[in-house]
C-alpha cells in the first residue's frame, strides 16, 4: 500500500497521550465493572461501580485538559497567522505607496516637459510669424536684395521645420502622458479593489 501524501500526514493531528490514557481508563473501568458483575458479589459490584465512576471522571478531566490545550494551541496559531498577514499587508501598502509616488513623479516630470515644449512651440511660432513678417517687409522694401530674401526664407523654413518637430514631440509626450496617467489610474483602481 502506498504511503499517504505529505500534506495528509502534516494536516492530521496525532492522537495525544492524554486522550489515549483517558480511553485506557474508560476501558479499564468497563473491565472492572464487567469482572465485578460476573463475580456476583454485591460489595465487589458496588466497589467496582464506584471505581468505574472515579476512572470515568478522571478520563473526562484528562480529555477536558487536552481539549483546552488544543484550543489554546489553535488560538496561538491563528494569532501567528494574523500577525504574518498584518506584516504582509503593511509591506504591500508600502510597495503601493512607493509605486504611487513613482508614478506621480513621472507624471509631474512629463507634464513639466510638456509645458516646456508648449512654451518652445509658442516661441517658435512667434519667431516663424516674425520671420514671415520680416520677409514680407523686406521683399516690399528691397526687391533688389534677393540674397537677404533667400536667407530669410531659409530661416523661416527652418523655423517651420522646428515647429513641426516640436508639434510631433508634443503629440508624442501627450500620448506618453496619457499612457502613464492610464497606468496610474489602473493601479489606483486595482489598489482600491484589492
Amino acid at each position: 500500500m502506498a504511503s499517504p501524501s505529505a500534506t495528509r500526514v502534516t494536516r492530521r493531528r496525532q492522537r495525544s497521550v492524554r486522550v489515549t490514557t483517558a480511553v485506557g481508563l474508560v476501558v479499564l473501568a468497563a473491565l472492572v465493572v464487567a469482572g465485578a458483575a460476573f463475580s456476583g458479589s454485591w460489595l465487589v459490584v458496588t466497589v467496582a461501580a464506584g471505581l468505574g465512576v472515579l476512572l470515568g471522571a478522571a478520563a473526562t478531566r484528562i480529555t477536558h485538559t487536552e481539549l483546552v490545550a488544543s484550543r489554546v494551541e489553535a488560538a496561538r496559531d491563528r494569532a501567528t497567522q494574523a500577525a504574518a498577514y498584518n506584516v504582509l499587508a503593511d509591506e504591500r501598502s508600502a510597495e503601493h505607496a512607493t509605486h504611487l509616488a513613482d508614478v506621480q513623479a513621472r507624471i509631474a516630470e512629463k507634464e513639466h516637459a510638456l509645458d516646456e515644449l508648449e512654451l518652445a512651440l509658442s516661441l517658435s511660432q512667434r519667431r516663424a510669424a516674425t520671420s514671415t513678417r520680416k520677409r514680407n517687409a523686406e521683399g516690399r522694401r528691397a526687391a533688389g536684395l534677393q540674397a537677404r530674401v533667400g536667407e530669410a526664407e531659409e530661416r523661416a523654413a527652418a523655423a517651420q521645420l522646428r515647429v513641426v518637430e516640436l508639434e510631433q514631440e508634443v503629440l508624442a509626450l501627450r500620448a506618453e502622458l496619457d499612457t502613464v496617467t492610464a497606468a496610474w489610474h489602473a493601479a489606483e483602481h486595482q489598489r482600491r479593489h484589492a
